[in-house]
């Protein structure tokens, strides 16, 4: 699914706890990765190799479970409940809708000579394969990366994304619960409906927020958009949740829709301080091939990459 098409270790949980509770969390029948169905959906083999796990399986139209609100994370603040973000938060009428939201990370701290890498798997329809390609680029090259999962994309791959958790080499983030543009006031990007208001907001948010907290051992610091949309009182909601909200610098692969070459030229702009968005989930695209000579390119200059600080 299009995010943005022409503009511009962590210490994880034991395997089985995450895999017991992330299933429960999520509902997914199709859970084990050898899946006919799975598999079918996918043009090319998508997962490595499975992960044992004890998970059981939950039925499909079993809900998500509701997030509890209100508890303390490790010593850390209480966060805000769904109730109070909508009374702190629901009179509020933003005056900015888009890419460049204030408030949102679009940049390194002043100073930063390194470059941050992010990947996008946003999951759903069309949009829920596992590009191995460019995992395997950073891999080879070392470069540490910020992966921004879906619930969606997390549902459909949930041995890839335990691996994922599992390498010191990624940093794994939120990237929404459905994939949805945060609006207070129910706007839409690229065709993509966006939350209709600050209940929905949160929603978006903390739904995926309980899963990768599961998955990860630890609540994800940095949260993107679906389409990296947002208006600045959404980026209040994300920020009193205890979240960074995350917006970009370098457009790399236009939500995966650019050819090699263009995704070459693209991400190797990058300087000090840059913020690197490509996709994870299209593996038929030119973005492994096109990331893979520009870090190459950005590595010859002496270009350092890290973690989003």
């Amino acid at each position: 699914m299009k995010e943005a098409p022409r503009h511009l270790t962590v210490p994880t949980a034991q395997p089985g706890r995450r895999a017991i509770v992330l299933t429960a969390l999520l509902g997914v029948a199709a859970f084990l990765p050898d899946s006919s169905q799975t598999r079918a959906a996918r043009a090319t083999p998508a997962d490595p190799p499975p992960v044992p796990s004890p998970a059981p399986l939950v039925p499909p139209s079993q809900p998500i479970p509701p997030v509890p609100s209100g508890q303390p994370d490790q010593g850390k603040p209480l966060l805000p409940s769904r109730t109070a973000v909508v009374k702190a938060f629901g009179g509020k009428t933003p005056a900015y809708w888009g890419l460049e939201a204030p408030g949102a990370l679009a940049r390194l701290a002043p100073g930063t000579q390194g470059i941050a890498v992010t990947v996008d798997f946003c999951g759903g329809a069309n949009g829920s394969e596992f590009d191995q390609g460019l995992i395997a680029v950073l891999r080879e090259r070392h470069v540490p990366a910020t992966l921004f999962l879906n619930s969606r994309w997390i549902a459909a791959n949930p041995a890839t994304a335990r691996q994922l958790a599992a390498d010191p080499l990624f940093e794994l983030a939120n990237h929404g619960t459905t994939h949805r543009p945060l609006s207070t006031t129910g706007k839409s990007a690229y065709g993509i409906p966006g939350t209709q208001d600050a209940g929905e907001v949160y929603d978006e948010v903390m739904g995926n927020d309980a899963a990768m907290t599961q998955l990860t051992g630890t609540r994800p610091r940095f949260l993107r958009s679906g389409t990296a949309f947002f208006d600045e009182v959404a980026i209040q909601i994300v920020s009193a949740l205890g979240v960074t909200p995350v917006a970009f610098s370098i457009n790399a692969d236009g939500g995966a829709t650019y050819p090699a070459a263009t995704v070459a030229r693209e991400a190797a702009k990058a300087g000090p301080g840059d913020i690197i968005i490509c996709h994870g989930n299209h593996p038929h695209g030119g973005t492994a091939q096109g990331m893979a000579q520009a870090l190459d390119t950005l590595a010859a200059r002496g270009a350092p990459f890290i973690h989003l600080r």
